[in-house]
């Protein structure tokens, strides 16, 4: 699908790129920066496809509200004044189950509402029986993890639940007074979390429940090994919960070894289609400037909400100077920038202050950013799976998503 008519008009008048019909070579992808990754052997062919309208129409409508669920006044309360009026499909087949105690596997998407699946029976039980600590949740990203806090904090506001939330990228003698504290709720990053561990300043075996929230992210980033320590250190928890967007053959066996006797409940089919994405690419001809399409594309007032994608630190903080002094607002967050600079970042694209942001692939892990209109891969992806993982931010929610990719 076009990003505009009247805009693809003028690409074809001014010979322009146009949607790139699976033939042809990609061995002309250059890059004039010394950080250059290896050329990507992606074919382009396969970033070419039409989203499946019927998808979106099978949205899932609960037949309960929040009022209707089995939890506590209070909790529902809280709940009702974020505005949560339905539980998403994840939270309305999985509350009773953990609510009675069952470790489970759940498969869902980002943006499915899975965070509050785990965290209002979390809660639900804290209200009951205040055990402290109680619960563990552990993510890839710092952005999830913030993330995931900020959604505990807001749905115990008054409620007498504490959290704490330990990343890497921050100090980490604030992470030791913190654990000063009492905290019901711990969130933290594998890398952040071990390092506490060895510090002898967090006793993983009083955790009573573990969430293992993005598992098939966790395992893609290289935490494989860090799981299995936090694991080993948790033989006594009476609870876990595995949440993955995908689910592949090859992580079955450990998924096996890690939950006892569990409910699976599936609300994506645990592949990666991208089924609700129209996807094509943008073929550049020899000499033509690739920021000037891509202005082109961002100056269409349909591009309302775009992630912008490149493949270094240095290309992202360039690309996003030269977007904001060509008049397009912009933000970038990458691995170099500070963790504060990171949050604001995003939370100036969730707001709306800002039309794009430009990342490196850290932005595609975890994050759950709602009405993101486009992705769009500024050079083409590494690999299928990181292209995947990108073009999942957008297209969610019962919603058709856009992603275009430039290839040269």
């Amino acid at each position: 699908m076009s990003y505009s008519n009247n805009q693809k008009r003028r690409q074809r008048n001014n010979s322009s790129p146009v949607r790139y019909n699976g033939t042809g070579s990609t061995n002309r992808n250059r890059s004039n920066s010394n950080t250059a990754k290896k050329k990507s052997t992606l074919d382009p062919s396969l970033l070419v496809k039409e989203a499946n309208h019927s998808v979106v129409a099978k949205v899932f409508q609960s037949e309960r509200q929040i009022s209707d669920l089995p939890i506590s006044a209070k909790l529902i309360q809280a709940l009702e004044s974020k505005g949560y009026k339905k539980p998403t499909e994840i939270q309305d087949r999985t509350l009773e189950t953990l609510l009675t105690g069952r470790d489970l596997l759940g498969i869902a998407q980002t943006g499915t509402g899975k965070t509050g699946a785990f965290l209002v029976p979390i809660i639900e039980q804290l209200l009951h029986k205040r055990v402290n600590p109680y619960a563990l949740v552990v993510v890839p990203t710092r952005e999830l993890a913030l993330q995931v806090e900020e959604e505990f904090r807001s749905m115990t506001k008054g409620l007498g639940l504490y959290s704490a939330c330990f990343i890497g990228g921050t100090n980490i003698n604030n992470n030791l007074r913190a654990l000063q504290r009492n905290s019901h709720v711990v969130i933290a990053t594998p890398g952040r979390l071990l390092d506490l561990t060895d510090r002898k300043a967090i006793n993983l075996g009083k955790f009573k429940t573990l969430v293992l929230d993005e598992f098939d992210r966790m395992l893609d980033m290289g935490f494989i090994r860090d799981v299995k320590r936090i694991l080993e250190a948790m033989q006594q928890r009476t609870q876990t919960m595995l949440f993955s967007a995908t689910l592949d053959k090859s992580q079955q066996s450990m998924i096996n070894s890690i939950l006892k006797d569990p409910v699976t409940v599936k609300v994506s089919t645990g592949d990666s289609s991208g089924d609700a994405i129209d996807q094509e690419v943008i073929r550049l001809k020899p000499g033509e400037d690739k920021f000037k399409v891509l202005h082109g594309m961002l100056s269409d007032n349909e591009f309302s909400k775009v992630l912008l994608f490149e493949e270094t630190k240095h290309r992202v903080s360039r690309l996003c100077m030269k977007l904001n002094k060509s008049g397009i607002q912009a933000e970038q967050i990458h691995g170099n920038k500070s963790q504060n600079a990171r949050q604001n970042a995003l939370k100036a694209f969730k707001q709306g202050r800002v039309q794009v942001l430009v990342a490196t692939d850290v932005a595609a892990r975890g994050l759950d950013v709602s009405d993101v209109s486009h992705v769009i891969n500024y050079q083409i992806p590494q690999t299928h799976d990181s292209y995947i993982h990108r073009i999942g931010r957008t297209g969610r929610a019962g919603k058709i998503g856009k992603a275009y990719t430039f290839v040269a």
